[in-house]
């Protein structure tokens, strides 16, 4: 993308005469430059991101931000302009499928100007897409997302490709990100992510929760991985649900995850010291919580918790056991599913979880039952695996209350 630019600035030089001979503009098959000022445009890859320190930088145009897989380009641009009185960052992008990446992160921030939330008159930004609740398969939406509608983006082209993905799953996040600007993040994601926003509050805390009723899992996965707490409320048809999610400093430190260290930062990630996870850490927080709760169940996967479960027994929590088979999380995950698409399901907008919750993927057997999966080792669904557990935990105790029958976990 960088050569894209930097090829059409080419042609701009090489086409202005007037240009080279008022400002000395020369160009060469790699730089565009001005001698006597020693100025410099080229173009600079995005795999560079460790051998660009020491730039000095009047302006960069960051083309297809979604693409970079780190943040390191972002941030040495970003720092290479402290010594100009005005530099220029230009960022623009379609949407894409990290939501753990930089550019994610400059939408949210954006969000966040956009709202007044943040105040910030030095960072413009502007998104076109589809509005929430739009049908992306209407036609009378698409141009929402296209602000050079019939100009440069060619209406019929855009039906066409829309026809495909309503046609051909495969197609459609990729008409989603490119065409319309949705962000999505697995190819065959689960959970509706704009609806799962619109079910967020960031006012919502813990401490309006004081003394009620509620359904606790967690989720250890390994020891150099998330592990993940879900504190679950339920009033009458919906739920309000909470998530801490806990990681080793090292990992932190070290980890492709550009948005780890800024989300400990901000207290998102609990960060326990040394190389692996401290799962004392999650004991003393469970017993923490039940004193501030009525706890009704603490849900746990045997495979992987039972120290930290036998010794949250014994200091009288109400343990059990629930394993991770497709029995188990099939029916929560489907109710929890049908919760965010009511807007019955409440949370804190919590960036970790939400990115979690993009991650899930779902595969449907032969008798319709569902299960969360991962497409790749780092995209971490530990929290969502303990929210269906929380869940399922909660279902039971409402079955058990409302009738006869049975429910073996």
């Amino acid at each position: 993308q960088a050569h894209i630019v930097f090829a059409d600035a080419k042609r701009m030089v090489e086409r202005s005469e007037g240009l080279r001979r008022r400002f000395g503009v020369e160009t060469s098959a790699h730089v565009i430059y001005v001698e006597d000022s020693a100025s410099s445009f080229k173009a600079l890859s995005r795999d560079q991101g460790g051998n660009l320190d020491g730039l000095n930088i009047h302006a960069a145009i960051v083309d297809e931000l979604h693409a970079h897989k780190t943040r390191d380009v972002w941030d040495v641009i970003e720092t290479a302009t402290g010594a100009r009185e005005q530099p220029l960052i230009w960022a623009i992008t379609t949407a894409g499928f990290n939501r753990s990446g930089i550019c994610y992160e400059q939408r949210s921030y954006v969000l966040k100007v956009l709202s007044g939330t943040v105040d910030d008159p030095e960072y413009f930004g502007i998104i076109y897409s589809i509005d929430d609740g739009d049908d992306w398969t209407d036609p009378g939406v698409w141009a929402k997302a296209n602000p050079n509608w019939g100009v440069s983006v060619n209406p019929a082209d855009i039906a066409r490709k829309a026809r495909k993905a309503m046609e051909m799953s495969s197609a459609q996040n990729n008409f989603l990100t490119k065409h319309l600007n949705v962000w999505v993040n697995a190819d065959t994601a689960w959970m509706d992510m704009i609806k799962w926003d619109q079910c967020g509050d960031e006012a919502l805390t813990l401490d309006r929760f004081k003394g009620r009723q509620c359904w606790i899992a967690f989720d250890l996965a390994s020891k150099i991985d998330i592990a993940a707490v879900v504190i679950l409320f339920r009033d009458g048809d919906a739920y309000t649900g909470f998530t801490r999610s806990y990681l080793a400093e090292e990992t932190i430190e070290n980890s492709s995850n550009s948005q780890y260290q800024g989300w400990a930062a901000d207290g998102w990630i609990i960060e326990t010291p040394g190389a692996i996870t401290d799962f004392s850490y999650i004991e003393d927080d469970i017993k923490e919580l039940a004193k501030r709760f009525d706890v009704q169940e603490v849900a746990y996967d045997p495979f992987q918790a039972t120290y930290i479960a036998t010794r949250l027994m014994e200091a009288g929590l109400p343990m059990v056991e629930y394993g991770q088979t497709v029995k188990n999380l099939s029916e929560p995950m489907k109710e929890w599913e049908a919760l965010v698409i009511a807007e019955n399901y409440r949370h804190d907008a919590n960036p970790v979880q939400t990115w979690m919750v993009s991650n899930v993927v779902c595969h449907t057997d032969a008798k319709d039952n569902i299960f969360p999966r991962k497409e790749a080792p780092e995209n971490k669904i530990d929290g969502p695996v303990a929210t269906i557990m929380a869940l399922g935990a909660a279902m039971s105790a409402e079955e058990t209350t409302s009738g006869p029958g049975i429910l073996i976990i």
